[in-house]
């Protein structure tokens, strides 16, 4: 079925577009986005059970965004009287003509930004989902979670817990200027399992995920990512410390996606152009990877918990194509760092919910697929790693360095499977020698978006990353 729009957007939409046609004959551009979306989370462990209505994305209010003499303002509200649209608009013009004085009285360093296109455009999305989370048993789900709960603890006996965690949101926006209308509705999910485990003192955790853009019946994944959550905690319990120094490697597909988005994810939103806090900036048209390193951002380069159809600022989804060959071609930018820049917006406007402002930031980071087979990758590698499992990551955009903590690797010698686990692992290096050293790339890709990202230490939105296995070279410790 399709996931249907909010009816409470619907029954607003004519109050709002009276509010804009007032703010209107105030400012030179005036957009509304409201939000109405539901949500469903779960947490289920052998010592606590948890449910709630409200999950990362949950949220009901509006932003209003104005233009005048070269600023912008905005001013967010989530009571609003449909009927009385000239009160919400005097409340709001008394809000943002005193931001704007402050702007223009220069007591805070700004950008003098040309104003927003106001083009006819029309659109009304609602995205497929077999299951609404505000539809769903909530006591059938909490007695499933605890049945897979009971299950892997009976699985391991150094088992001491298995935490099971389900959510899902129904997301609606609509976005609304003086000539635009658009609408959209889809339902996102996520589901992770993470195994505790203890022998002698060596505590580990075990974790599997699955993600999708789709309803909470990708809940019924769960139980079938248990066998391999007790097989890794297995590994963990017996794995011994690396050897630092440079490796050849094998990332796994989550952990080419935590590359992807670390290495050229942060890197090349544009916002940081705007501030010079980049090093990307000097590099497009420029080396960046091997001819083999190809990579795409977008909420349409795949599909999954941030495949919308349009971003926090009216504009539409794309598929960018940062990386073409190893060339870095161009980053992923907002509406207003667009028109500082002077190119143009790539979707990738989005709010950590309609009371904070928008950043650049991304949906879809994904290395393209090659045609070298995981087994003539391990065949190729006389002493090195496969990579498996990502614990966190972290970059600094403005030299280009990267850190990735990573569960597990299995040691590779003259070409075999060793059948040894070290873990963890942390790897370093400058990003152009990780992707310039990138020689042979899978078919096999996969995109995985359990979590979330923030910009900095804040903001949180929202992503997704992936793609194939890569044969490359790395710091490892």
């Amino acid at each position: 079925m399709k996931a249907p729009f909010s009816a409470y957007l619907t029954s607003i939409k004519p109050g709002l577009q009276a509010l804009i046609a007032l703010l209107r004959r105030d400012y030179d551009y005036v957009s509304v986005l409201a939000t109405d979306s539901k949500g469903l989370a779960v947490r289920i462990s052998q010592r606590s059970k948890s449910v709630s209505s409200q999950t990362m994305t949950t949220e009901r209010g509006v932003v209003a965004r104005v233009y005048r003499n070269g600023q912008y303002a905005e001013y967010a509200f989530n009571a609003f009287d449909p009927a009385d649209p000239a009160a919400a608009a005097a409340e709001i013009r008394r809000a943002m003509d005193a931001q704007l004085a402050l702007l223009q009285a220069n007591t805070v360093k700004t950008y003098e930004t040309p104003i927003l296109p106001d083009e006819a455009q029309t659109l009304f999305v609602e995205k497929e989902a077999a299951e609404l989370p505000e539809q769903t048993d909530v006591k059938a789900l909490v007695e499933k979670l605890g049945v897979i709960s009971d299950k892997g603890v009976s699985l391991h006996e150094n088992a001491l817990d298995c935490m099971v965690s389900a959510q899902s949101t129904h997301i609606c926006k609509m976005f609304l200027t003086e000539k635009r209308e658009l609408c959209q509705s889809y339902v996102y999910s996520e589901g992770n399992l993470a195994l505790i485990l203890n022998r002698a003192g060596n505590t580990q955790i075990s974790y599997e995920s699955v993600s999708g853009l789709c309803g909470p019946e990708l809940f019924d994944e769960l139980e079938s990512k248990l066998e391999k959550v007790v097989e890794t905690g297995e590994e963990l319990l017996n794995a011994g410390r690396i050897e630092p120094g440079e490796y050849e490697i094998i990332t796994s597909p989550e952990v080419t996606g935590l590359i992807a988005h670390e290495a050229f994810g942060h890197g090349v939103e544009m916002d940081m152009f705007v501030k010079n806090r980049a090093l990307g900036a000097q590099y497009i048209d420029r080396r960046v990877g091997s001819e083999l390193c190809t990579m795409h951002e977008g909420a349409l380069c795949a599909e999954n918990v941030t495949s919308y159809a349009f971003d926090d600022e009216g504009t539409l989804a794309g598929d960018v194509t940062e990386i073409d060959h190893g060339i870095l071609k161009t980053g992923i930018c907002d509406a207003l760092s667009a028109l500082r820049l002077g190119v143009q917006p790539t979707g990738n406007g989005k709010r950590e919910n309609f009371e904070h402002k928008v950043y650049t930031r991304m949906t879809n980071t994904m290395f393209d697929s090659g045609s070298d087979s995981l087994e003539n990758m391990i065949a190729s590698i006389d002493n090195g790693y496969l990579l498996e499992g990502m614990e966190s990551g972290m970059e600094d955009p403005k030299h280009w360095g990267i850190q990735c903590i990573i569960k597990m690797g299995r040691e590779i010698k003259n070409g075999k499977l060793t059948g040894k686990v070290v873990a963890p692992i942390i790897m370093t290096g400058y990003v152009p020698d990780l992707l310039g050293g990138i020689s042979m790339v899978s078919p096999h890709r996969e995109v995985f978006g359990s979590g979330g990202c923030g910009k900095g230490y804040k903001e949180w939105v929202k992503v997704a990353d992936g793609g194939p296995y890569l044969k490359t070279k790395a710091r490892l410790g």
